[in-house]
């Protein structure tokens, strides 16, 4: 049976795909079975490794990412020397290697998988490099589409690569909020963000943080400042190289770092289980963003911490919106918070 779902941040989607496909899985060799595409590598990296990690006893079932930013020449080798039963990636070096390069056999594929659906599909180049994968994927399968926003109007396009799909929507955005999430705002002039940020740092009692901001060059910027001002930060954008990205990537995931600043990049997703503070240095231009944004606290439940710097008027009519479409009360921050909050 086809799947359109949607699940509220943290709430395990990963997982109910990798267990599911993992269950329906007879491995044959030569044969893969499984296609899984997300839009960013990061993410890909992230689902390959719950991949690993679920099928631990399962000798038999193998696993691959493939992304761009890598050589496809160690695509190529790798293929060569054993075809995974499991390929995750993203749907431009899936593509090239399925359909360009034909060197990624799909016409076993039994499962297809979407994850953050509605980004794929909702930009247009993307969904065309969806479409295309597709179609070198059989017509009998299943296919499954997670995210934990899924607007009325994509809705039908998700259809449209289903049959007759068992549909889970959450028609009532309030209930896409996290229960343990505390969310507040600071008013303040973009002069003033960087000693308010040192400040909460110095306050806030935190396992690790995310900070997001608008675009790659105040990425860098802003982490560099933090470094000076002896925060141990790590940066991560799109401008890096795949193998930095990926390095800086693990690295905060081990905890060898605690503050990560970041653009959009990591808006979605990705799932690293000790973040319980965010802050959004720069606002997001959409309700989508900002709740996509501080799920990356308080995930799959636990309590955790969403501040948001408020410059421009932009800012204040955004944030209007996120508080009437969630109906949720984001109130100015007070002087203290206390820790068991959201810790």
């Amino acid at each position: 049976m086809d799947i359109i779902c949607q699940a509220k941040s943290g709430m395990g989607k990963t997982a109910v795909f990798v267990l599911a496909t993992l269950h329906q899985l007879n491995p044959v060799a030569g044969e893969v079975h499984v296609v899984v595409l997300c839009h960013t590598r990061e993410l890909a990296f992230q689902i390959q490794k719950e991949y690993e990690r679920f099928s631990k006893y399962l000798p038999d079932i193998k696993s691959r990412v493939f992304y761009g930013g890598v050589n496809v020449k160690t695509d190529l080798e790798a293929l060569k020397a054993e075809v995974p039963h499991i390929v995750v990636g993203t749907p431009g070096r899936i593509m090239d290697l399925a359909t360009s390069r034909k060197v990624l056999d799909l016409s076993h594929v039994k499962h297809f998988v979407l994850d953050e659906c509605d980004r794929m599909l909702a930009e247009i180049s993307m969904r065309r490099d969806v479409q295309t994968i597709f179609k070198a994927t059989p017509h009998e399968k299943q296919v499954m589409m997670f995210s934990a926003t899924l607007d009325k109007e994509i809705r039908p396009v998700c259809r449209k690569f289903c049959q007759d799909a068992m549909e889970i929507f959450v028609d009532d955005d309030t209930k896409l909020t996290l229960h343990g999430l505390q969310q507040y705002y600071i008013k303040l002039d973009e002069s003033e963000k960087n000693k308010k940020l040192n400040d909460l740092l110095d306050v806030l009692d935190f396992n690790q943080v995310v900070i997001f901001v608008s675009k790659v060059k105040r990425a860098v910027e802003l982490s560099k400042l933090l470094e000076d001002c002896n925060f141990p930060s790590i940066c991560i954008h799109s401008n890096l190289k795949q193998d930095e990205r990926i390095a800086r990537f693990k690295s905060f995931k081990d905890f060898n770092k605690r503050i990560l600043v970041s653009t959009d990049l990591f808006g979605r997703g990705i799932d690293i289980e000790r973040v319980n503070i965010v802050i959004n240095y720069d606002f997001p231009d959409q309700s989508d963003q900002y709740l996509h944004r501080v799920g990356r606290a308080g995930r799959f439940g636990t309590k955790g911490l969403a501040i948001s710097f408020i410059s421009r008027p932009e800012d204040e009519e955004e944030m209007k919106k996120v508080q009437e479409r969630f109906a949720v009360q984001v109130p100015e921050m007070p002087d203290t918070i206390d820790t068991n909050v959201y810790m």
